[in-house]
């Protein structure tokens, strides 16, 4: 039995795990809207009790979920310590968290736990080949976003100082941060407009870093696409699940783990 259950709660290869997951998607969808809506004060005031259970059943039905994921999986301190684990355990706390807590000194608190609900979205890719795809893609790009990361990091840095040098506290520049600050939203070409060099220098410094703004957009998207090319769907397997460390998208001939050796369930 608790073979079964694994493949249907861990993975998605048969009819009943497939059933399951969308149900399970569904579900999320639905509790992310209900905790989008308690946000609004004419729909919390007026539907007060109604959200409360709806958000009652929701948080049962994932804490049956996360429990039986333990119950199921071979290795449970795993589980419980790997990142979906800990989404899923995050997004059934705040509901119980936000019970024991007593008094009116304590209802922002308890609005902040509630709002951590929105951990749910995070269990949606879980349940997403697409996800996983992107994401390998995100990975292996990795050292490269890294060194372009560094590059922008420098830059910001060295142009906020400058702008500290140029500009000074006259024009809202008081300080290197402050400076940074200025320097990313007009390399991001946000341009808030709080503050803005006056100086003819300050002024062509800010050209230069806006054009390059527009350069630098495009080098992530550039280095993530080439990497999905070398990244096909097929590639990624399917969603067999390893039962130790919970790497998934093995191939379907695949007997063992490819990250840590662990025997695949059939």
């Amino acid at each position: 039995m608790r073979e079964k259950l694994y493949l249907i709660i861990f993975e998605a290869e048969t009819t009943a795990g497939k059933i399951f997951d969308i149900g399970l998607i569904v579900a999320i969808v639905l509790s992310l809207l209900i905790t989008t809506l308690e946000s609004v004060d004419a729909v919390r005031t007026n539907h007060q009790e109604l959200l409360f259970y709806l958000e009652l059943f929701f948080t049962t039905l994932f804490t049956i979920e996360y429990f039986v994921r333990v119950y199921v999986a071979t290795y449970r301190l795993n589980y419980i310590k790997s990142f979906f684990g800990l989404v899923d355990l995050l997004a059934i706390l705040p509901f119980y968290i936000s019970l024991v807590l007593p008094g009116a000194q304590s209802l922002t608190v308890v609005r902040g736990l509630r709002v951590l609900r929105i951990f749910r979205v995070f269990k949606l890719s879980h349940h997403s080949a697409a996800s996983h795809f992107l994401r390998r893609s995100i990975i292996q790009s990795w050292p490269k976003i890294s060194v372009f990361l560094t590059a922008v990091v420098t830059m910001v840095f060295v142009m906020g100082a400058l702008m500290y040098l140029v500009e000074g506290a006259e024009a809202g520049f008081t300080s290197i941060p402050v400076s940074m600050y200025w320097a990313v939203v007009t390399m991001t070409t946000v341009g808030y407009g709080d503050i803005v060099p006056i100086t003819a220098l300050g002024q062509f410094l800010s050209t230069l870093l806006m054009i390059c703004g527009y350069a630098i957009i495009a080098v992530p998207t550039g280095i993530v696409s080439a990497e999905m090319t070398k990244v096909s769907i097929s590639e990624m397997g399917s969603t067999r699940t390893c039962p130790k460390c919970f790497t998934e998208n093995h191939r379907q001939e695949a007997k063992h783990c490819y990250d840590c050796g662990e025997a695949l369930n059939r």
